[in-house]
């Protein structure tokens, strides 16, 4: 006979009799954050919290990122062929001072918990809990996977080359999980509010630097230089009318030159001026467009001035791509988790990006968003993530992890 799908209705409750041991991570990975892909510091403290579980651990060469393996008992006897489904936490912070005056802020100067991952982690370790609890009864395996380096360092594509994801672990190499989840949490967001869409969720992420060279001189005779500063000007807003005019506005692209520098006084004409931002983009398509269209403008904008532009684009991350019925497992979830009024479906994508893409590429699944502003406050003046002063509300955090340990109970009784 086959078994009972397992209930989701325990999970609040003991996610709430959680709260102790997660806020106390959380806030021991806040006050020692850890930047890249080496957080061996924030790994040890994890490992330290789930030491009691039965989980088969994995490291792989390129970072200190680790999965962790529960198997579930009512899915022994399909041995190499068990349903496994990920989900994922990241680890690293920013390299940023933090302003918020936390009793527990980071210890680390010029290094923050400002975009959430150590309440990530510690939600993720918190589903881990609740998953072990019940592992006896799980029909299939739950994938783990705790990952460094988000912030721009590629870390879920190390972890995905190193083979922690591919099925190696499970026992069935090549294999991959047939379903992957991850949470982040938004301080500018109303309280415990789920959202999520199907389709395009976050922006792919190119970088673009431009390098202009011209001929310096005397400030007071520009004519007898080759100025490359109103060329790097005139590139900036050429760069803007190019996003306006040369694409459609159904399909959105995004460039912005966060960094100018040119220059060492007020007097003398540079010899060159550099450029460097971020190229935000949801299709293939407007991503090969925007990379070729952008060197082009900057190149001939320098020439019709007889000066030099070089253009190097480094490749970022792709755009996170959530599947239909992952999106709809988890709207069904967090209605029977938290009430109906708990899941919002976002009318369009954010332009930010995310490394949890990689993992998406290769497996079916979505990212969703969790409301973290403190219960009952105006969310809207909240500062967001990457501010100095951003907090969550930790009161939230058993919410999230009861929300993944959900996803995973019930797309795993589904399989069945």
């Amino acid at each position: 006979m086959a078994s009972q799908p397992l209930s989701l209705a325990p999970l609040p409750a003991a996610a709430r009799a959680l709260a102790e041991p997660m806020v106390a991570l959380r806030r021991a990975i806040h006050a020692e954050p850890e930047l890249g892909l080496h957080t061996p510091k924030t790994l040890a403290k994890l490992r330290a919290t789930l030491a009691h579980l039965p989980l088969e651990w994995r490291e792989g060469p390129s970072t200190s990122g680790a999965v962790a393996l529960l198997r579930g008992g009512q899915g022994a006897a399909l041995g190499a062929l068990r349903p496994t489904v990920l989900l994922r936490g990241d680890m690293d912070a920013l390299p940023m001072q933090e302003e918020t005056g936390l009793a527990f802020a980071s210890g680390v100067p010029g290094h923050m918990h400002a975009c959430g991952h150590d309440a990530h982690t510690a939600m993720l370790a918190g589903a881990a809990l609740l998953l072990a609890a019940r592992a006896d009864e799980l029909p299939g395996d739950v994938l783990f996977m705790f990952q460094p380096g988000e912030e721009g360092h590629h870390g879920a594509r190390f972890m995905l080359e190193d083979g922690l994801v591919d099925g190696s672990c499970t026992g069935a190499p090549g294999r991959w999980p047939g379903a992957a989840f991850a949470l982040h949490v938004m301080p500018n967001a109303p309280h415990g509010l789920v959202a999520g869409r199907t389709g395009a969720l976050m922006a792919g992420a190119d970088q673009i630097d431009i390098a202009i060279t011209g001929a310096g001189g005397h400030a007071s005779m520009p004519h007898h230089a080759a100025d490359p500063v109103p060329v790097a000007c005139e590139i900036v807003t050429a760069l803007q009318t190019m996003v306006s005019r040369q694409f459609d506005a159904h399909d959105p692209v995004v460039v912005t030159i966060a960094k100018i520098s040119a220059g060492t006084t007020h007097n003398v004409i540079p010899d060159s001026a550099f450029l460097k931002g971020t190229m935000r983009s949801l299709s293939p398509a407007s991503r090969a467009a925007l990379r070729e269209k952008a060197s082009r403008l900057a190149r001939h904008i320098a020439a019709a001035h007889g000066l030099e532009a070089e253009v190097t684009i480094t490749p970022g991350f792709p755009v996170t791509v959530c599947d239909r019925e992952a999106v709809e497992l988890g709207e069904e979830v967090a209605g029977t988790l938290f009430g109906p009024a708990s899941f919002h479906r976002l009318p369009a994508p954010i332009m930010g990006a995310e490394d949890f893409a990689y993992v998406l590429e290769k497996v079916p699944g979505a990212m969703f968003f969790l409301g973290a502003a403190e219960e009952g406050a105006d969310w809207q003046s909240a500062c967001g993530i990457h501010s100095p002063r951003m907090q969550l509300d930790e009161a939230v955090m058993p919410r999230g992890a009861a929300f993944l340990a959900g996803l995973a109970t019930s797309w795993l009784a589904a399989q069945g």
